[in-house]
């Protein structure tokens, strides 16, 4: 049949490719060879008086008896060789806190790159000084706390090393929406910068020993160089998220963990046009959220009437598909600790996805009652996580449901886990008219298990329980991987049965078998076209039936050039092939009827220096399209003044040419980013988006200024502009926040 040997003829052309790359590679271009390095150690001391956090670490007497540490070695853009400027790092604690200074020498003051100063922005193009926290020591999981020279707060939660991507699938994954209460200052001199940070022993996860030993590693980014060096070296596969190769700091003797914070909210809202037919409505919210550590490790929070009134809204999308768009959750409840609830494939087949509580369909809001999460750990190696909220029901929309997961995962020598999780959808049966009908319940076992230095092979297994839906009921997936300082590789299954069904996760498609592959290759080049590294690359894919019915298959084919000053050029093509077994509308009056559809298709991309206050970025797509053509492209300009104002502009434009009637038509999709910083604490963004398909112009203004993490005022504008022909007034929402964090401890 015509599928097996597109299945194997594809595999082949990945892997000739590739070959032929590393064939030039390993005549051209110098590789570092693969090092195993002592693993660094340093000590914290106790301080008699606690430091100013104002930056100014040089003259400040209380790191005077505190030895620094240093020793840092890049891992770009020289592998292996010591960084180009010093750094030094003061570690000290007192009885409430732990506390880390930093100077960042630099023989070059003026070329210091400062590029945002909002909460949490990105450190990556920009210069910055970032620490990983074991706690624990179990080699897998910590928390980052870092900071550029304009002293933003940026923190973030790293669970199994970060494997799985973003914060979701197999357990693991680094989530940059966790947000604690800490301080940090920074500061600008003739050495260079340097920097104070205050982290409260509440905020971190340690173990209850008199005398603790903690996993440790600093990052520092050069930026205007492309320099990344780490105190405890890594390989250049590997980031901060690297645990198991982590340093050590001995010495601290913290508390016993007493940590509760209660942290009450006021809202009020009005909004008109929409669905309103006339007038404003107004409305008056209050509720609390209480976070309190049981016990260094173990921690439980709270919530009544959760409101997410401050989020950002959702990117618009338009699916040129025939399956789900996935959109991610940012409701900060649900980020905190979300790796810990993570078992699946991401964006693709997890068997718990959050946005199912409290967001209904077309991402309508359903009131959320409140609920309660326990996660962390219990004895050395094993981690709990307990969920249960409740939301309110809606007339036609949805019932009334409690939401129940648990999760368990035990952690294993050489970066191995084994866990188990169990998820329950339980309705008052207001929708069905049947109560004992109206569930829905998950299964899954998953591990992991380390192979080597740089081996993994993962696993799920999972069942639904559904009424009305017996038998085939079943997915799984297994997924081997292989990364060293010159290869990625890894090959995977998975299979999701026609009644498998888990209604609190989220599914791209129904009843399929896919196969995966892919082939990644390094190569740093010594003096070629001042190229710093080459990235060929295969990537393959087919999902098929349970009739071994093709329905997509797609080879990708890149390379990508990064040259010395960080400007990339990526020359890809893509093999495609459609097999669709219904017509479906792609937009409105627009159908693609059944057939099979193979394509070829470019994909070019170009992007400039992104750390520079002007930059650009652009992706083309050029090919065939459902038996038609195909022309998308995707345009993206930055622009900073300083460290307080940014924006960014970014355009998705596809002009579609399909053999069928209607079958001309152009898809745009724009967003503008507006964002400007008045302090740290205090900023302001605006977010507007446009949408020819739904011929909509969308705002959401937000204004915040924060006492700490998310905690503060805030000031939210939204509206929707319809158009075209208007049958109702233009959406318009005002809304007023005020949340206050308590901490009794601190």
């Amino acid at each position: 049949m015509h599928y097996q040997p597109a299945r194997f003829h594809a595999v082949c052309l990945s892997l000739a490719l590739l070959a032929a790359a590393t064939l030039a590679g390993t005549g051209a271009y110098a590789q570092q060879p693969t090092t195993r390095r002592v693993t660094p150690n340093t000590t914290a001391l106790p301080l008699v008086n606690p430091p100013t956090i104002d930056g100014n670490v040089l003259t400040d007497p209380a790191w005077s008896q505190v030895p620094p540490t240093s020793g840092f070695t890049q891992v770009q853009p020289n592998e292996g060789l010591p960084a180009t400027q010093r750094t030094e790092v003061w570690i000290g604690y007192t009885s409430e806190a732990l506390y880390i200074g930093v100077v960042a020498y630099d023989d070059n003051p003026a070329g210091i790159i400062v590029a945002d100063s909002r909460r949490d922005s990105s450190l990556d193009e920009t210069d910055s000084f970032q620490v990983i926290i074991d706690g624990l020591l179990d080699r897998q999981n910590g928390l980052v706390f870092g900071t550029n020279p304009a002293g933003i707060e940026y923190d973030a939660q790293v669970t199994n090393e970060g494997s799985g991507g973003g914060f979701r699938g197999g357990g693991g994954g680094f989530n940059l929406n966790w947000d604690t209460t800490w301080e940090v200052d920074a500061m600008i001199g003739d050495y260079g910068w340097s920097a104070e940070m205050e982290i409260p022993f509440s905020a971190l996860r340690y173990g209850s020993g008199a005398e603790q030993t903690w996993g440790i590693n600093f990052q520092r980014t050069i930026r205007r160089n492309n320099e990344v060096a780490y105190w405890s070296p890594l390989n250049r596969q590997y980031t901060l998220q690297r645990v198991s190769e982590a340093g050590t700091v001995e010495g601290l003797r913290p508390p016993a963990r007493r940590s509760l914070q209660f942290t009450p909210y006021a809202l009020a809202s009005a909004e008109r046009g929409g669905v309103i037919s006339s007038g404003t409505e107004t409305n008056e919210e209050f509720g609390f959220d209480l976070k309190w550590g049981l016990s260094p490790s173990l921690t439980l929070d709270a919530t009544y009437n959760t409101d997410f009134a401050q989020v950002e809204v959702d990117e618009q999308q338009v699916n040129l598909d025939r399956f789900s768009l996935f959109f991610p959750e940012k409701r900060p409840f649900f980020l905190e600790n979300a790796g810990t609830f993570g078992v699946g494939n991401p964006r693709e087949a997890e068997l718990f996805f959050s946005r199912r509580i409290g967001v209904g369909p077309g991402g309508a809001a359903i009131p959320i009652e409140g609920g309660a999460r326990l996660t962390g750990k219990v004895g050395r190696n094993t981690n709990v996580g307990l969920l249960r909220m409740r939301t309110e029901a809606v007339d036609g929309v949805a019932p009334q449901n409690d939401f129940s997961v648990l999760r368990l995962n035990q952690e294993l020598p050489n970066r191995s886990t084994l866990g188990f999780m169990y998820v329950e959808r339980d309705g008052d049966g207001s929708i069905n008219n049947a109560a004992s009908d109206d569930y829905n319940r998950t299964y899954a076992v998953d591990g992991r298990l380390g192979v080597g230095e740089d081996g993994r092979i993962s696993s799920w297994l999972a069942k639904t329980e559904t009424p009305g839906r017996n038998g085939d009921d079943l997915a799984f997936n297994v997924m081997a991987l292989y990364s060293n300082q010159g290869w990625d590789l890894n090959a995977g299954f998975t299979e999701v049965q026609a009644n498998f069904n888990p209604e609190v996760g989220f599914l791209s498609r129904r009843e399929y078998r896919k196969y995966e592959a892919r082939v990644f290759r390094r190569i740093r080049p010594q003096d070629f076209f001042n190229l710093y590294e080459i990235r060929p690359h295969a990537n393959w894919y087919a999902y098929y039936d349970f009739e071994d019915y093709l329905e997509t298959g797609y080879l990708h084919v890149d390379s990508h050039w990064e040259f010395a000053n960080t400007m990339e050029i990526h020359t890809g093509i893509n093999f495609t092939e459609e097999g669709v077994k219904e017509p479906f509308e792609i937009v409105d009056d627009v159908w693609v009827p059944v057939g099979r559809y193979k394509h070829r298709e470019s994909q070019l991309v170009f992007q400039t220096n992104q750390g520079a206050p002007l930059s650009f970025y652009i992706q083309s797509r050029i090919g065939g399209f459902f038996g038609g053509d195909r022309v998308n492209l995707n345009p993206r300009v930055n622009y900073r003044i300083g460290e307080r104002f940014s924006t960014e502009l970014s355009w998705s434009h596809s002009d579609i040419k399909l053999p069928v009637p209607n079958g001309d038509f152009k898809v745009d999709v724009g967003q503008l980013r507006v964002s400007y910083s008045f302090t740290p604490r205090m900023s302001l963004q605006t977010l507007v988006q446009y949408n020819n398909q739904a011929d909509t112009v969308a705002a959401n203004i937000r204004f915040a200024w924060l006492q700490s993490a998310n905690a503060g005022l805030y000031l939210v504008y939204n509206e929707v502009d319809e158009m075209g022909f208007k049958l109702r007034d233009n959406a318009r929402q005002f809304i007023i926040k005020y949340s206050h964090i308590l901490d009794f401890f601190n």
